[in-house]
């Protein structure tokens, strides 16, 4: 009787490395290989990695550094090497495979050459692929994490999501379109559709609203989560938008990041839009949908931040009392452009101030939280 090897993967960071995992997993299903429950019961280990935040980072690479202790082969994956292939490899020298997002399609194949002996396999690939369309393993059995589309427009000087994740590539929507279908009538009743950012979605014309408008009208039961949509990319297409979120079948849930309530800071930041529009924004999905859920992002201590442009962040918080604030400590990221800016702030008042909007923001929440 032939035994099946067994593979386990460990993700970390955001739905699109979740969808990347579902992705690995139906390949390897596919192949035969048996998906273990844990790391215990696995032959082979995959840990699909998150770089954006130092933190995150830091966890990755610990969790590396244990399975290079481990005995067992394990394979890299994910954002962290495109972002830091000297730290992975420095924690993880035994590594069997280290493959970029855009290697993914090779799971199988890299697999079996791990399965037969072979290591130190390294394959970074710069031309992206359409990620539908393959098999996927789901997670969550109710919830499809699709893509619809990958890499971003941007240059924003404290990200190095773009070195791992690329330019943009919407794909085509008669591919999502199927991608939603399959799995409705597979039992899913959530979609949630991501990419870095979803507002950039744009195909021969279509854009963010135009695909929305198609999703919808498929004859289904199920909704849809609209993920994360920068200002920039929000403004033009924001009375579409707003009208498109008014059906029953789309999640009544924005996330819009600020990043900052310094339009001083904005600039430093290279985020390409000012408080203000983020505020029209905000203000006009609030005037057509009352019981809108708001999420944001701030980053706390960019370099060159004074009390005074943290306390416009602050304001603009107690302002528009988000549902949902995610905070962030300022580290440099390799590669970036703030890494190489001379103002960089003390870690003891980047602490203080993330602390003090924490504080700010825990209020706000349990406020919004009595209305349900």
């Amino acid at each position: 009787m032939m035994v099946l090897v067994s593979v386990h993967i460990i993700t970390y960071g955001c739905s699109m490395n979740q969808a990347d995992t579902e992705i690995m997993l139906g390949a390897l299903t596919e192949a035969n290989y048996s998906i273990a429950e844990s790391e215990e019961y696995a032959d082979i280990l995959i840990v699909n990695t998150c770089g954006v935040k130092e933190p995150t980072e830091k966890k990755v690479l610990k969790k590396i550094s244990q399975l290079n202790q481990s005995g067992k082969p394990f394979i890299v994956c994910g954002c962290l090497p495109r972002i830091n292939l000297r730290g992975v490899i420095e924690a993880g020298p035994k590594f069997a495979a280290i493959l970029d997002t855009n290697s993914l399609f090779k799971i199988k194949d890299i697999v079996r050459e791990v399965e037969n002996g072979k290591r130190g396999i390294i394959s970074l690939e710069d031309k992206k692929g359409i990620k539908l369309g393959n098999p996927r393993k789901l997670v969550n059995p109710v919830i499809a994490i699709i893509p619809i589309g990958e890499g971003c427009l941007g240059d924003c000087y404290y990200c190095c999501v773009k070195f791992a994740r690329g330019k943009l590539l919407s794909y085509p929507p008669e591919i999502i379109l199927k991608e939603v279908e399959k799995a409705v009538q597979g039992g899913c009743r959530e979609i949630w559709l991501t990419s870095q950012d979803t507002g950039t979605y744009s195909w021969k014309g279509e854009r963010l609203p135009d695909l929305l408008r198609r999703i919808i009208e498929l004859p289904l039961d199920f909704k849809v989560r609209v993920g994360m949509t920068n200002p920039k990319h929000t403004t033009p297409i924001l009375e579409e938008l707003i009208d498109i979120y008014q059906n029953n079948k789309i999640y009544k849930f924005l996330h819009i990041p600020v990043q900052s309530g310094s339009n001083e800071i904005l600039k430093a930041m290279n985020r390409g839009y000012t408080k203000e529009q983020f505020l029209e924004i905000v203000k006009a999905f609030k005037t057509k949908i009352s019981d809108l859920t708001l999420s944001t992002d701030i980053i706390v201590g960019f370099p060159g931040e004074t009390d005074e442009n943290f306390q416009e962040s602050v304001k603009l918080i107690q302002d528009i009392k988000p549902d949902i604030v995610n905070i962030s400590r300022f580290a440099p990221r390799p590669g970036t452009q703030a890494e190489k800016m001379e103002n960089q702030i003390p870690g003891w008042i980047i602490k203080e101030r993330s602390r003090e909007l924490s504080e700010i923001t825990r209020k706000i929440g349990e406020e919004r939280n009595r209305r349900w």
